[in-house]
């Protein structure tokens, strides 16, 4: 398939240059059109330049579309992509966007690779007409190097003034089209139309008549609410608009009505039924009321629809449009197998194709979800931020192993440049993650930890994890790595903390540990603060004596949620029973020793008594270690712990 390919090694889709591909490019007056641009939008990519045509990036080349002819497709396995996210899109509550957005959103799907723009509805308003006109006049005349310009359409309801109104805004382009509609199902011809069936058909004709006198010969109609509306009325008002001169023949499920079945069975039928169907394009308009838009759409197209309309992000009205995002990748990585059979007309394969160059998927979403201001759900297909991340600890140990596992594209091919962050995998580390996630990113950051040390960092990390919304940062983790370094020969463990503070009352800690001798105790302790309360109950019951020196308390990420790291440092206090007194070497002055600590944790008193048990825990060890030397310096044998070195002569025991 040229363009676009299959990984053989794997279902990951990757785009592929081949002989017939094109690369995406402008010719040397869309240059000097964007060089006049007064605004650069800060999601464009830049195109090649004609020198580097040969060592562009497979990514960015899009497979060559069949002549464009309105009313007919040479190749039979060729399907078009109309977007409507300027016009339908625009639709949804809250989207309104100005002329130079929607200018630089039809700029955006040009480098997409669109067949069509519906770019608005030209009599809605002043600035409605203007944008349209705009965009038709720009985008309409900017040819790439393969000879690719899109469609300009706009929309009109089937009346005289409208059609000329978009007429006049379209007409500046290289391609114009109007696009015009009426309803046709018994609900909307009754009580929104108020109109018989002789009565609606004999306005479609009229329209679409118009249309043609004014030099529009792409002419888009539309049956609204096809979905509901009675097949045989279909034929009938079909065939009269196609002999006044309707080129393509757009099947809308207005209210998303359909089932997949029901839709593909209508696309068929009509196909069938209607006169002079093999001289026009049949096409979908889906809308998402039942979260059927997409499956619908690619029904029709298995049933021989060669037109999809649909919008990035599956913006529109109500529940939203097919998304175009959804559509491009199901038909790039099943349109070679999945849509043979009956249904198709007797000279297409089956093997349907597009020439959407899936690389600007991305940065196309990313651009309408900022203009609008209408961002995608965290678990939508293809564009959902969630859509190449895993948490799961089984699904993170099948991506570290081989992507395949779990990804049936790469996000490369849609323009999401993953690199190296979150292990190269899209691994988000959170409660669910498995030892094996933990311990590769852990090497990536340059912790190579010992077997022993990994458990009880993966240990710590599970406790933090399962309170931490939205996974834990490399930072996080790092933290982490740091909190358990400290417990190395731990002989006190914090395993229960309650405290309770406020303006009126108290700061009273419960403190809750077990010590080395396996005996869990317990104290409560009254401070200055719910710090200093926790602290002087650690201090009764480890039976230390130390003054803190330094405390400082930093958060690692942002957010509520951000992880707390402390740091302390305390001295033993002289005279007292951890007294730890150390000789410079050099100069002979004594000091007295100091102990550090760290802890992290969500909660910030949690993460201030987990750094200073980590202090004890040195100054403890420390004192023990001490301790020991001295017992050692007794042995009378001056031999002490260490082990005689026997010559190869044999020597007898005394």
């Amino acid at each position: 398939m040229a363009g676009l390919m299959l990984a053989s090694t794997s279902s990951a889709f990757v785009p592929s240059k081949t002989r017939n591909g094109f690369v995406v490019k402008h010719s040397s007056r869309t240059k000097d059109v964007e060089r006049r641009s007064t605004r650069r939008s800060p999601f464009a990519l830049e195109m090649s330049s004609s020198e580097e045509t040969e060592t562009v990036d497979p990514l960015f080349v899009r497979r060559s579309r069949p002549e464009y002819i309105p009313g007919h497709i040479p190749d039979p396995d060729y399907v078009r992509i109309f977007d409507t996210t300027l016009r339908d899109g625009e639709q949804s509550p809250g989207a309104t966007l100005t002329s130079s957005e929607k200018l630089e959103i039809a700029r955006m799907l040009a480098k997409l690779g669109v067949d069509i723009i519906e770019a608005g509805f030209p009599i809605a308003s002043p600035d409605d007409f203007a944008a349209v006109q705009q965009i038709a006049n720009v985008v309409g005349n900017e040819v790439f190097d393969d000879g690719y310009v899109p469609v300009i359409c706009g929309l009109s309801r089937a009346y005289e003034k409208d059609i000329q109104r978009a007429w006049d805004a379209v007409k500046g382009a290289r391609r114009p089209r109007v696009h015009t509609f009426i309803a046709t199902s018994p609900i909307h011809m009754e009580t929104k139309l108020n109109k018989t069936p002789d009565q609606v058909v004999d306005i479609a004709i009229r329209a679409v008549t118009f249309a043609k006198s004014l030099g529009c010969n792409d002419i888009e109609f539309s049956p609204e609410d096809a979905g509901r509306s009675d097949p045989e009325f279909l034929y009938r008002i079909l065939a009269e608009v196609i002999k006044a001169g309707a080129t393509t023949l757009n099947i809308p499920d207005t209210t998303g009505w359909n089932m997949p079945w029901e839709f593909g069975g209508l696309i068929q039928k009509l196909r069938e039924n209607v006169p002079g169907a093999d001289r026009v394009v049949f096409s979908t308009h889906c809308q998402n009321d039942l979260g059927l838009a997409t499956a619908n759409s690619l029904a029709g197209a298995q049933h021989g629809a060669r037109q999809l309309e649909c919008t990035i992000n599956g913006i529109g009205e109500r529940a939203g449009n097919a998304s175009l995002e959804e559509v491009v990748m199901a038909l790039a990585l099943k349109g070679q197998t999945h849509f043979g059979g009956s249904q198709q007309s007797t000279e297409s394969s089956g093997k349907l194709y597009t020439s959407i160059n899936p690389v600007y998927i991305t940065p196309t979403s990313k651009m309408v979800a900022e203009y609008t201001g209408m961002k995608c759900q965290p678990h939508k297909a293809i564009v959902g931020v969630n859509a190449f991340q895993h948490e799961s600890g089984i699904h993170q140990d099948g991506m570290i192993k081989n992507k395949s596992t779990y990804e049936i594209m790469t996000p490369e091919s849609i323009g999401l440049m993953r690199g190296e962050s979150q292990s190269g995998a899209g691994i988000v580390l959170g409660k669910h993650s498995g030892r094996n996630a933990v311990g590769t990113r852990l090497r990536e950051l340059g912790y190579d930890l010992e077997p022993e040390k990994l458990n009880a960092v993966f240990h710590r990390f599970k406790q933090v994890a399962e309170k931490k919304k939205g996974g834990l940062e490399d930072e996080d983790l790092e933290a982490l790595v740091t909190d358990q370094a400290g417990l190395t020969n731990a002989l006190w463990e914090i395993t229960g903390l309650q405290v309770s503070t406020g303006m009126s009352g108290i700061p009273t800690a419960t403190v809750k540990m077990i010590g080395p001798d396996g005996v869990e105790r317990y104290v409560a302790a009254t401070g200055t603060g719910p710090v200093d309360a926790v602290y002087k109950g650690i201090d009764q019951i480890t039976g230390v004596q130390v003054s803190l020196e330094t405390y400082s308390l930093s958060a690692i990420t942002s957010g509520i949620e951000a992880l707390a790291t402390t740091r302390v440092v305390i001295v033993p206090k002289q005279g007292g029973p951890n007294d730890s007194v150390s000789i410079n070497a050099q100069l002979g002055i004594s000091k007295d020793r100091k102990f550090s600590g760290a802890g992290s944790d969500n909660d910030i008193v949690t993460a201030s008594a987990r750094a200073y048990v980590s202090a004890i825990n040195k100054l403890l060890s420390w004192n023990l270690r001490r301790r020991s030397r001295v017992i050692s310096s007794t042995d009378t044998s001056g031999i002490g712990d260490a082990e005689p070195v026997h010559s190869s002569a044999s020597v007898a025991s005394p």
